[in-house]
């Protein structure tokens, strides 16, 4: 689920934390991906345009082909990805769980009830909504991106909170995922829209951090506050508290506490038993893996054990296969020379020294030795 509303709110209170680009702007990045969002969003398309792709088994094989040609796109254009895997969810998280579990059964429920009046456009509606993506599913798609040489982390726990904790430890250059929360576990960088599909034509929304707070003149803890106001996964929200009335509370009161102890809580009731400090802890140290103990190792991909696979145990067009596999290669050799800024290091308090300014001042140096004027700056 994410964070409800913060999109929004980040549009409204901090316009220009948010940037629009097109995907050839991200060429030499690393990227860290939610793996498992996008296993569900190939698997809601197939059953919304009705080809279903199986093998001859009858099994499912929708992963797997949204994945190696996102995978493959996402080379062509410079992008070097990292997937990372959802692991057991924390405990706090049991009660949305189990709300999810209802819209399941009921769900499943009203989609009975479609088929028995053969509404094929209601049926299809909840059967969207009963998707879920398998044990199975999920280790072939590690199978097929460890053939393919793109590293792959298993998280101990949320993938988003690893994610975020790989862009803060300077493994990645952001997470690229529809969920919010990658920002209130300290993504800097936020991608949205770069895991949609190609025909939707999409630009990439590029969230900053950095700017949000910036702009919205709060800490990273009121962020983490506010982000709990407006609803998350591990609690529940104050009532009748809405996202313009939570941004005000915070900027007047800076942390929950002292809203609490402010606000008239006969009209706006927490809920009972509230356990806003263990979500707030839960986002400000998640259980994740260290950076350093992370490797992330881009490696040429094993074009037959591919094609051994995807084409003779899923039964996919082995001359398809091969032309991709043969344009990754390609690209994977155009992308080496990387961004020009990736030959620079940037650091929260130290601005990096650009090679013009760099040239311009052993210029200016090697003048003054020389006893002459130094050179004049050139026109912006």
């Amino acid at each position: 689920m994410g964070i409800k509303g913060l999109s929004q709110v980040i549009a409204d209170n901090a316009p220009s934390a948010i940037k629009i680009n097109e995907m050839k702007a991200f060429f030499g990045r690393k990227v860290a991906i939610d793996a498992s969002m996008c296993l569900y969003q190939f698997l809601i398309a197939v059953r919304q345009d009705g080809s279903q792709l199986q093998s001859e088994d009858g099994e499912t094989t929708s992963h797997l082909m949204g994945m190696f040609y996102r995978t493959i796109r996402l080379i062509d254009n410079g992008i070097k990805p990292c997937y990372v895997f959802d692991g057991k969810p924390p405990d706090m998280k049991s009660g949305e769980l189990e709300k999810r579990s209802e819209r399941r059964a009921e769900a499943e429920k009203q989609l009975l009830e479609a088929k028995e009046k053969g509404d094929k456009e209601e049926a299809d509606k909840f059967e969207r909504r009963l998707v879920k993506v398998t044990k199975q599913q999920n280790e072939e798609v590690k199978r097929l991106l460890t053939l393919m040489g793109i590293p792959i982390v298993e998280a101990p726990c949320e993938a988003e909170a690893q994610c975020a904790h790989l862009v803060r430890a300077g493994k990645v250059y952001g997470t690229a995922t529809e969920d919010m929360d990658a920002l209130t576990f300290g993504s800097n960088v936020l991608l949205r829209h770069m895991l949609m599909s190609e025909a939707k034509k999409m630009p990439i929304k590029e969230i900053i951090l950095a700017r949000l707070y910036e702009e919205m003149d709060i800490t990273e803890d009121q962020f983490i506050d506010l982000c709990i106001l407006l609803g998350c996964d591990y609690c529940g929200t104050i009532r009748g508290v809405g996202p313009k009335r939570a941004v005000e509370l915070i900027k007047q009161h800076k942390d929950i506490e002292t809203i609490l102890e402010n606000i008239d809580q006969n009209k706006y009731p927490p809920p009972a038993d509230w356990p806003y400090k263990r979500a707030r802890e839960l986002f400000k140290h998640p259980e994740v893996t260290k950076g350093e103990e992370v490797e992330l190792t881009w490696k040429d991909p094993d074009v037959e054990g591919i094609v051994q696979f995807m084409c003779a145990e899923k039964n996919f067009s082995e001359d398809r296969i091969r032309a991709s596999l043969q344009r990754m290669q390609k690209s994977k050799k155009a992308g080496t020379q990387g961004r020009i800024d990736s030959f620079f290091t940037v650091s929260n308090n130290v601005k990096c020294v650009t090679a013009a300014k760099r040239k311009a001042i052993e210029d200016a140096k090697k003048s003054a030795k020389k006893g002459g004027a130094p050179p004049k700056k050139r026109a912006k």
